[in-house]
């Protein structure tokens, strides 16, 4: 079974950098203000979608399993 993944972002601390929607650009896209937005529903577990929490400036992006909402990746 393919794992999935919810991805949030804190808008309250993104800086618009726009390398999440560079490094996975399935996953983000930024909103008119230029901040990252997350999709709404869950995603496939993917090594992109990691890397673009991970590389985040702000910090601003947390990664946990749909099922369960186990941390991935909390900044």
């Amino acid at each position: 079974m393919t794992e999935l993944w919810t991805v949030e972002v804190d808008t309250s601390v993104c800086v618009g950098s726009g390398l999440c929607a560079a490094n996975a650009p399935e996953c983000f896209s930024l909103d008119t203000s230029g901040r990252a937005r997350p999709p709404e529903a869950p995603v496939v577990a993917a090594d992109e979608v990691l890397e673009a929490a991970e590389n985040c400036p702000a910090t601003a992006i947390t990664l946990r399993k749909a099922t369960g909402g186990e941390e991935i990746f909390v900044p």
